[in-house]
């Protein structure tokens, strides 16, 4: 069993209890991006495994009522392996999802991965005109170009501040240059991206920013936090009109994903303590 600290943040191991926990959130008016744990895998058969079990909880979503979609890692699905494996396994997910009519996101790992990346989304988000999403990271100084580059392709885009310790000859390393950067790329993704927005950020600054250019561009945007952190946060943003999606991983994996976030920041340490305290 999950202990407690973890099942704070792990919507349980299996994928039943992960469509249990979606369901609660749902009845509280937050919608949940499920992601299987495992990432960066070195041999295809768990690869090929883990987007076998993407595409049956793309159906096992497909035959609920719940406001649930699924977020997948390049990593996770070949990419360690080829540029070719991940894209075939992206592109088996991807139609399963266009068939049945359930959203799947790409996540953005480091930065030796985000030209693969963005091939592969782009490819297949105009292919399947929309229906698809990428996350994209703030503090890589590439972002701005990546962001033209996407402006009109179909789907949502996630802008995060990113977690990964990147060096500083392709990322901003201070904060306050970051924040800075980030409230620049969000103001540009309302202005001009032709799809939907989605606000990756805990920070309550840069929600009341997104807010605002909301209300200002009239543009489609949705509000994204991890399950465990600023739960009251959601629900009380949900109630007050706010479309709000809760990042939920669920899987065995659970030991791997927190000793993983943790070595690589000890930021990522300090936010989970913040989390579990309230503060």
């Amino acid at each position: 069993m999950i202990p407690p600290i973890a099942s704070k943040f792990v919507a349980g191991e299996s994928p039943a209890e992960a469509l249990d926990h979606a369901r609660q959130m749902n009845d509280e008016g937050v919608a949940v991006i499920l992601n299987l744990l495992g990432e960066h895998y070195h041999e295809r058969g768990p690869a090929d495994e883990d987007a076998d079990a993407y595409v049956q909880l793309v159906e096992d979503i497909a035959e609920t009522d719940l406001d649930a979609c699924v977020s997948v890692k390049p990593s996770q699905i070949g990419l360690d392996m080829g540029d070719d494996v991940f894209a075939e396994n992206y592109r088996r997910i991807a139609e399963a999802a266009d068939e049945h009519d359930v959203f799947v996101w790409c996540d953005m790992e480091d930065h030796e991965t985000t030209d693969a990346t963005l091939d592969s989304f782009e490819e297949l988000a105009r292919e399947f005109e929309g229906g698809m999403g990428l996350c994209v990271q703030a503090n890589l100084k590439r972002t701005p170009d990546d962001l033209e580059r996407l402006s009109d392709v179909p789907g949502k885009i996630r802008l995060v501040k990113g977690a990964y310790d990147e060096p500083a000859s392709v990322a901003h390393k201070k904060k306050a240059k970051v924040d800075d950067v980030y409230k620049e790329l969000l103001a540009y993704l309302f202005q001009e991206y032709t799809g939907s927005v989605a606000v990756g950020s805990h920070d309550p600054e840069m929600i009341s920013y997104a807010r605002e250019l909301g209300r200002e561009y009239d543009t489609n945007y949705e509000i994204q936090m991890l399950m465990g952190v600023r739960e009251d946060a959601q629900r009380d943003l949900a109630s007050e009109g706010v479309e709000v999606w809760q990042y939920a991983p669920y899987g065995g994996k659970w030991f791997q994903y927190f000793y993983r976030r943790v070595r690589e920041r000890k930021e990522n340490a300090l936010f989970a303590i913040r989390a579990v305290l309230g503060i």
